[in-house]
């Protein structure tokens, strides 16, 4: 397959090519500017979805069709944090709301041609470029560290201060002086597991599925340079058209599941032990 220089590419380079973030920097404080750009710009994007899905009617004051479907994303989504949450709901509701509509847009990315980002940043000189920010575990870690932060914050609003911080020693074998370090121990690897399986999750998933179209692409590649090629070919677009359609629902249920845990996490965050 042709690289952006003109040369030819074997399969390994075709798959590290397109496993390249475009980067600034090195070491610790490299940045991923592809994941930041990306998913900055499908912010706002969904931002101005859902502002005009909202604002959106007819001249008789009949809402539209748009109007309608964002609606019913909402009640969808309150409904569920209902049904967890039992306090108010207003806040969770808005993050839930953000994080699913988000994260499907990010989501999404992974249905565009495989090459078509690629070509379209090297017109404007890049080299590398991953349109797919949930695959990169930079991105997905960031949410999950605002997760656990949020997390924290509402369990000490249930409990104070001190009795969260009591609770660290005393949950769940109780407040024995003997059992402060095993109870302390148990705490800090359930909160640390919540953000490390939010992020892993989600990263995990969109990963495989972004190698996987990569995999497919490359039946591409041998259709180019095999007598057998035809069939390839037509292996290539079965293939990539039956795991695009099957990826529609992995989009849409990692979306859901990284929608839904934090506010089962904040819901046991404010539970007292």
């Amino acid at each position: 397959m042709a690289s952006q220089n003109g040369a030819t590419e074997t399969p390994t380079e075709y798959i590290v090519h397109h496993l390249t973030h475009l980067k600034v920097g090195q070491g610790f404080w490299t940045v991923h500017v592809d994941t930041l750009l990306m998913s900055s710009l499908l912010a706002a994007a969904v931002a101005a979805f859902l502002y005009v899905g909202v604002r959106g009617g007819s001249a008789a004051g009949a809402p539209s069709g748009l109007r309608n479907f964002v609606e019913m994303i909402y009640e969808f989504i309150d409904g569920q944090v209902s049904d967890i949450y039992h306090g108010n709901r207003a806040l969770l509701v808005a993050l839930a709301l953000s994080l699913f509509t988000w994260i499907v847009a990010m989501n999404s990315m992974d249905l565009l041609p495989i090459d078509m980002p690629g070509s379209i940043a090297a017109l404007f000189g890049a080299e590398y470029f991953r349109v797919l920010p949930t695959a990169d575990l930079n991105g997905t870690v960031a949410m999950a560290v605002v997760v656990l932060c949020l997390i924290i914050i509402y369990a000490i609003r249930a409990k104070g201060v001190g009795g969260y911080l009591h609770e660290w020693i005393a949950a769940p074998f109780g407040n024995n002086p003997l059992l402060w370090i095993p109870n302390l121990a148990l705490n800090i690897v359930e909160l640390l597991a919540k953000p490390v399986s939010l992020s892993m999750r989600l990263f995990g998933n969109m990963y495989a599925g972004e190698l996987l179209f990569m995999l497919i692409a490359l039946l591409g590649m041998a259709f180019a340079v095999s007598i057998g090629g035809i069939s390839l070919f037509i292996g290539q677009i079965i293939a990539g058209t039956a795991w695009a359609i099957f990826h529609i629902l992995i989009v849409l249920l990692q979306a859901y599941i990284f929608m839904i845990l934090p506010i089962v996490y904040i819901s046991m965050a404010e539970e007292h032990h």
